[in-house]
């Protein structure tokens, strides 16, 4: 099976079973409305688990284009193949939310807040401070690649790196995730804005296409800092990217503190 058609199920699994969960708990009239946080969280991190023991037979899948670029910009993956990564996880990611909007159909009809309905999509703040957000999305990504490079390498057996792959998620999720919904992945927030804007979800109200850049350009960013990070200080392989990352770090560091004082006032 090429490429692309292992990330287009790998992450169509991955945003069905995910979003299922999410739409679950923010949608009225299920089993799991009203449920909180640590449900979400084991959805995901199980989701991720259960995608990549899906599609292992045919390949190892990346499911994430964080992933995917972080582990190019490290010599792990062939820049010329990345555009088949990207389209794969994207129009999954697509599909992957055609099917949650198929299993919860009736839901969107008897849930009146348009709000809620978005989130069962989208990734959104709590609190609204673009570099801020955009932090929180560079910290989780940065956890997520570092954490697989790390299980990859010291762990053997495929399917006791699936399952610590689920618990990462799920440490993550309650870690980093409960500021901004923790996209981490690029794929699993454009694809179902676009699903979001496109169908007829009755009373759906804006998809907030102001907001989408924050989940693509903050968890390519953790991503590449992961994987620099890895190959820096895990095997010991220096480059003048990683100096660069810093320093690109510390402005969005200064930046997030700068609104944040200048609000506060």
């Amino acid at each position: 099976m090429s490429i692309f058609f292992i990330e287009l199920i790998g992450t169509g699994i991955l945003v069905a079973f995910g979003l299922g969960v999410t739409s679950g708990v923010v949608l009225r009239g299920t089993r799991l409305t009203g449920n909180g946080w640590l449900v979400i969280a084991l959805g995901w991190g199980l989701a991720y688990s259960l995608a990549l023991l899906s599609v292992y037979p045919f390949g190892v899948a990346h499911l994430n284009p964080a992933l995917t670029i972080g582990l190019a910009s490290i010599g792990q993956v062939f820049w010329s193949d990345v555009f088949m990564y990207v389209s794969g996880q994207l129009i999954g990611g697509m599909c992957g939310a055609i099917v949650v909007y198929l299993q919860f159909l009736p839901h969107w009809r008897i849930t009146a807040d348009p709000q809620r309905k978005l989130n069962a999509f989208v990734t959104l703040p709590m609190v609204k401070n673009i570099p801020a957000n955009l932090l929180t999305e560079v910290i989780g990504t940065f956890s997520f690649v570092f954490g697989i490079l790390v299980i990859w390498a010291t762990v053997e057996a495929n399917e006791i790196k699936f399952l610590l792959i689920a618990f990462l998620v799920m440490g993550i999720a309650l870690s980093f995730g409960s500021t901004a919904s923790f996209a981490l992945n690029p794929a699993r927030d454009l694809g179902p804005r676009i699903v979001h804007y496109l169908f007829p979800i009755p009373g759906k109200g804006s998809s907030q296409w102001k907001y989408f850049w924050i989940p693509i350009v903050g968890p390519l960013l953790g991503g590449i800092f992961g994987a620099l990070f890895y190959q820096s200080f895990y095997l010991g392989a220096f480059s003048f990217s990683i100096w660069m990352m810093f320093i690109l770090l510390i402005g969005l560091v200064s930046w997030a503190l700068y609104i944040e004082f200048r609000t506060g006032r």
